[in-house]
């Protein structure tokens, strides 16, 4: 499976530093770094270290890759990620996908925050993708044959995952949008009418690039707020971090659990 060639500095500059078996790789959303408090033995390489490493710019992402261990599974995880309204391509928001699969994880862990469309879900609600809608349609690099999307595969073997650590999940459809700014009630109206139980502005490109390199993976977001409209409230990037440390204990041991057995 070819990789775009911007990842090629990247990729020879951590094969020098990463394990020979990489059991996952993890991509941590906003709010949710303190994942990285989890790993054993880490190795901390901010991204502007990298040769060629995109450098991310949104409050909430720490922009380092963390090299380490999860109970004795190597993995990777990387705390930032890139957004198509940073003005990146979107070939490059999935660089994490192309690392990852270069450097032979077994399976990919995606998070990030999004705010519910889903008036039965409540902030702090862990959400596992089973479905995407792409508000945007050109997400998905062209030059590539087609190939199937897969992530939907694991979705009953995470919560049952999750279950078993007496964690409450709900399953939904993530509507991807490329932001910046939060969607409008109107827009949040019609979303919730195409079937949309959650939104956010990252992870779709991820999933269908990890989908197309044939990488096994998985989505979990963590509702932050309600979309605009649901609640009388404002919205605020606050609310992301306080969601996020109410589950960060739930979060970690669901992703630690994941990279052990799923």
């Amino acid at each position: 499976m070819s990789l775009p060639e911007f990842t090629e500095p990247i990729v020879n500059y951590l094969q020098k530093k990463a394990p020979a078996k990489l059991e996952a790789a993890v991509i941590l959303g906003s709010g949710l770094g303190g994942f990285a408090d989890e790993i054993q033995n880490p190795q901390i390489i901010p991204y502007s270290d990298i040769p060629g490493m995109p450098h991310s710019s949104v409050k909430g992402h720490a922009g380092e890759l963390i090299l380490g261990e999860i109970n004795g599974k190597q993995m990777m995880a990387f705390s930032g990620r890139f957004h198509h309204y940073e003005g990146f391509s979107f070939e490059e928001t999935a660089t994490p996908v192309y690392i990852a699969h270069a450097l032979g994880a077994q399976k990919l862990i995606i998070s990030n925050a999004a705010g519910a469309i889903n008036t039965s879900f409540s902030v702090g609600d862990l959400m596992v993708i089973e479905g995407v809608i792409r508000n945007n349609l050109s997400i998905s690099p062209r030059g590539y044959s087609r190939h199937r999307y897969l992530h939907h595969k694991w979705v009953d073997k995470v919560r049952s995952l999750a279950a078993d650590l007496e964690l409450v999940t709900q399953q939904g459809t993530y509507m991807y949008v490329t932001g910046p700014n939060y969607e409008t009630k109107a827009e949040i109206r019609s979303f919730r009418k195409m079937g949309a139980d959650a939104v956010g502005m990252s992870t779709a490109p991820e999933l269908f690039e990890a989908a197309r390199l044939e990488l096994k993976s998985v989505a979990i977001s963590l509702i932050s707020n309600m979309a605009s409209g649901v609640t009388k409230g404002k919205l605020n990037h606050d609310e992301v971090k306080a969601a996020a440390d109410s589950r960060k204990e739930d979060f970690a041991k669901l992703v630690s659990t994941l990279i052990e057995q799923l």
